[in-house]
Formats: structure tokens, sequence, C-alpha cells
């Protein structure tokens, strides 16, 4: 889970200017993917999703920002929460979607 910096009391702005990132890394509205973004890496994921965590973004925001539907972000969102920045890999989907599956027979 994103961990969150403090917003600025003196501005009136409950939004903080910058939340930490995926890597660690301080992480600002300007370094997120553009709207119009396509080539979606598993990090580019991550820096969103870790966005929204903390508040730098608010879903709808997300939604309209990048022009995906609920079910994309909780997609992205439930990887990263159970599997990590590897959970986003399409390459992997397959193999935690099994995992998933059998966890859930128990």
């Amino acid at each position: 889970m994103a961990k969150v910096a403090k917003a600025d009391p003196g501005t009136g702005n409950h939004r903080p200017s910058w939340v930490i990132g995926p890597l660690g890394q301080q992480l600002t509205l300007d370094q997120l993917p553009p709207p119009d973004y396509q080539h979606w890496l598993p990090i580019r994921k991550a820096e969103v999703v870790a966005a929204v965590h903390g508040g730098l973004l608010t879903l709808e925001e997300t939604l309209q920002r990048y022009n995906m539907t609920i079910e994309e972000y909780a997609g992205w969102e439930r990887a990263v929460n159970r599997f990590g920045v590897h959970g986003l890999r399409q390459t992997r989907l397959t193999h935690y979607r099994d995992i998933q599956s059998r966890e859930q027979k128990f």
C-alpha cells in the first residue's frame, strides 16, 4: 500500500503533493503517465494504483483520466495488492489467476 505525504494545511489543500510509489520513490501528479498513455508497463500501472491509494488522484479522476473501467482498475489494484508489481505482467496473468482459483477452493 502506498505511503502518503501530508497535505499542506496552510493551503487548505487536503490532497497530498506526493505519495510513495511502488518502488519507494516520491511520486507526484506530473510523474504519472499522461492521459493518452498507450504502452502500459507493470510499473506504470502500479504507480497509478499507488496514486489512488495515497490520495493523489481519486478513483473517479483515474477512471476518467485513463479512460478505463472500474473493473480494469480493480484488476490492477487486486494484482498489486496480492502479487506486487509482478502481478501486473501480462505474461503472468494466467499463472496468478490459477493461484487465486486454487486459494478460493479452500
